[in-house]
C-alpha cells in the first residue's frame, strides 16, 4: 500500500508559478508511474500528468503542455510537479498517486488562481 501527502499549493497570481511536492510511502514506489490529478470544484478528477518510473519518461495533458513539469526523485521517494504561466482555470486540488492510480488518495493540496 502507497500513502501519499501532498503539499505546496496555495494562492498566486495568473502568471505566476508555483511547485507541488509529493511525499509517498511504500515498497512499491520506486517501481511505479506516478501522476498528478486535479479536480475542481464541481468535476471529476483529471489526470495532468505522468512520469515513468525511471523519470526518463513523461506525459501532460494538453491543457499543461510547456507550462507544466513533472519529475521524481526515488531516494527521497517524492514526485514534484513544477507549474508555470498558471491560469485561473488552472485552480483545483490536486494529488498525486500512481499511475494508473490505486484506491488510496492522499488529501491533496488546493491550488488557487486569481487576481
Amino acid at each position: 500500500q502507497v500513502e501519499l501527502v501532498e503539499s505546496g499549493g496555495g494562492w498566486v497570481q495568473p502568471g505566476g508559478s508555483l511547485t507541488l511536492s509529493c511525499a509517498a510511502s511504500g515498497r512499491t514506489f520506486s517501481s511505479r508511474p506516478m501522476a498528478w490529478f486535479r479536480q475542481a470544484s464541481g468535476k471529476e478528477r483529471d489526470i495532468v500528468a505522468t512520469v515513468s518510473w525511471t523519470g526518463g519518461g513523461t506525459y501532460y495533458a494538453d491543457s499543461v503542455k510547456g507550462r507544466f513539469t513533472i519529475s521524481r526523485d526515488n531516494a527521497k521517494n517524492s514526485v514534484y510537479l513544477q507549474m508555470n504561466s498558471l491560469k485561473p482555470e488552472d485552480t483545483a486540488v490536486y494529488y498525486c498517486n500512481t499511475s494508473p492510480p490505486t484506491r488510496t488518495w492522499g488529501q491533496g493540496t488546493q491550488v488557487t488562481v486569481s487576481s
